[in-house]
């Protein structure tokens, strides 16, 4: 592990004063849940390249996707156990640091979340965080190095409080970034890291290539949904099967009669179908009874209607179902979207979608 350091001139810059772009705890979510993913989350297969010190608690806890636990009176080898990174006192630097590599390829960011959920009297007091652009072979390697000048500010510096939720909107940012550096001044724990912004997606030179227009490594979005009361609707573009229940899109149970759940997903790129998957693993006694599929081509500002894309089909439990062009409604065959809906009836789990087609 090698001493990262700031120079002078970028510990100035992180001594900003605090601008107007914090969000109220019990705003995070609805600030960013529609046009953004965590680009750092660990499904995604973010990944923590490297750290300054995790004495007292793992920075990989950082990326995890779930809530913030608490295991009361349970103590391990270095002390209290808690969900989250946590670095030793008396840190004889300005700041611990943890370096990020993002899940998609690159990304900006529009938001920050910080939770110190259950870190009381031991949370980070200050927190600043920076990005860089760097592909290519060696690129985890490169950031690492002490050396490195390229990291460039995403978020001044901003106080932190015990056991709560902080989030900022990122102003101005319109440049990718593939790595991120969270900085905490000067030591202390943080439970959650999250990096809210929009997936730059890598396309194939080939026009005609197959791709998933869905998937969020793609810059697809789940962007509204009638019901998330069990699972949330982003899980749905997330990449593999998962792991269990949890990691997909369940509503609740519904009463009344002709009742349906949908969910909206904005493609990463306007494009012409070729297949849907339903995917239900997992849900064994609250999967569909069936589903259907709806296409939409909506510009910024222009109206348009939804356009049958898959007519009802039944699904089943713990299963994958696709279904290809020869299946499609006649009007959306050849047809670009850069919308689709899947609806669900009446309710219960999915636990991916997944649209393929061709960019328009």
């Amino acid at each position: 592990m090698e001493v990262q350091a700031l120079s002078p001139e970028v510990i100035q810059d992180t001594e900003t004063s605090i601008a107007d772009d914090s969000i109220p705890a019990e705003a995070i979510t609805s600030t960013f849940s529609s046009d953004c993913i965590d680009l750092i989350s660990a499904p995604l297969s973010s990944r923590i390249l490297s750290t300054s010190d995790e004495y007292f608690a793992a920075a990989p806890n950082l990326l995890t996707p779930t809530s913030p636990i608490r295991r009361q009176n349970h103590y391990v080898h270095t002390g209290a156990w808690f969900d989250g990174w946590e670095t030793r006192r008396h840190n004889p630097s300005p700041y611990d640091w943890v370096i990020v590599k993002l899940g998609v390829a690159s990304g900006i960011v529009r938001g920050v979340e910080i939770d110190t959920a259950f870190f009381d009297g031991n949370h980070a007091p200050e927190i600043s965080v920076e990005g860089c652009f760097e592909i290519g072979d060696g690129a985890d390697e490169t950031v690492t190095m002490a050396k490195y000048a390229s990291w460039r500010p995403l978020l001044g510096r901003r106080e932190c409080g015990p056991s709560r939720r902080h989030g900022w909107i990122v102003h101005g940012e319109t440049a990718p970034v593939t790595h991120a550096r969270l900085l905490m001044w000067p030591d202390g724990g943080i439970a959650r890291f999250r990096l809210y912004g929009v997936a730059v997606p890598v396309w194939p030179a080939d026009r005609e290539e197959e791709v998933e227009l869905s998937a969020a490594v793609m810059g697809g979005v789940a962007v509204s949904c009638s019901d998330e009361h069990f699972g949330k609707r982003q899980n749905l573009l997330l990449p593999g099967r998962g792991k269990d229940m949890g990691d997909g899109w369940e509503t609740r149970r519904s009463r009344g009669a002709g009742h349906v759940d949908w969910v909206v997903v904005r493609l990463g790129g306007r494009g012409v179908l070729s297949g849907v998957v339903v995917d239900t693993k997992d849900f064994r006694g609250n999967f569909p009874r069936g589903v259907r599929v709806e296409g939409g081509d909506f510009g910024d500002g222009e109206a348009g209607k939804w356009v049958e894309v898959l007519g009802e089909r039944k699904v089943g439990p713990d299963g994958v179902w696709g279904w290809g062009v020869g299946e499609f409604g006649e009007g959306a065959v050849g047809r670009a979207f850069t919308h689709v809906r899947l609806v669900i009836l009446p309710d219960g789990g999915v636990k991916r979608f997944r649209v393929f087609g061709v960019r328009a």
